[in-house]
C-alpha cells in the first residue's frame, strides 16, 4: 500500500500508451477497468481504474484506496450522480451505479474477500467500512 502513489501513476502511463487495453491489475491476471464518473464539484470527467469483480453483469468495485483512511473521490462523484462509463479494453460502456447496503453489503463482502482477501488488510488498514457499489450497463 505504500507503493500505491507510483502504481497508480504507472497504470495511467499504461492506459495512455495502450489507449486502455493494458493495465498494472490486468497484467496481474485481475480483473481491471476504467471508471469515469463526474466530479461532484466541478461537473469534469474524473477517470481511475479500478480492479473489479465481475458478479453476473454486474462490475462490482470496492472504495478502498489502498487502504486510506478517506473513501476515493469516484466514491463521492457515483454517491452525487450514478450515472457514470466504464472501459474495458479500450470500449466504453455507460452504467449506472448503486451503493450496496445491509444485508446486501454484508453478502457480497464475503463473495469480495473470496474474490481478493487482500480487501480485509485495506479495511484494518483505514479503519473504515470500505464502501462497495455495482455497477449496471444501460443504455444512457
Amino acid at each position: 500500500m505504500k507503493l500505491a502513489g507510483g502504481i497508480i501513476w504507472a497504470d495511467k502511463k499504461l492506459h495512455r500508451l495502450f489507449k486502455g487495453k493494458v493495465s498494472l491489475v490486468a497484467l496481474a491476471g485481475l480483473p481491471s477497468l476504467r471508471l469515469t464518473t463526474t466530479g461532484r464539484k466541478s461537473g469534469l470527467p474524473r477517470a481511475t481504474n479500478l480492479l473489479y469483480f465481475p458478479h453476473g453483469e454486474d462490475f462490482v468495485l470496492v472504495g478502498s484506496n489502498w487502504g486510506r483512511p478517506n473513501d476515493p473521490a469516484w466514491t463521492h462523484n457515483l454517491r452525487a450522480n450514478s450515472h457514470a462509463v466504464v472501459a474495458l479494453a479500450g470500449k466504453e460502456v455507460p452504467v449506472r451505479a448503486r451503493e450496496l447496503l445491509g444485508d446486501e453489503y454484508d453478502a457480497m463482502w464475503k463473495l469480495l474477500l473470496e474474490f481478493w482477501p487482500g480487501y480485509s488488510m485495506e479495511e484494518r488498514s483505514a479503519h473504515r467500512v470500505l464502501p462497495i457499489f455495482a455497477l449496471k450497463t444501460t443504455t444512457r
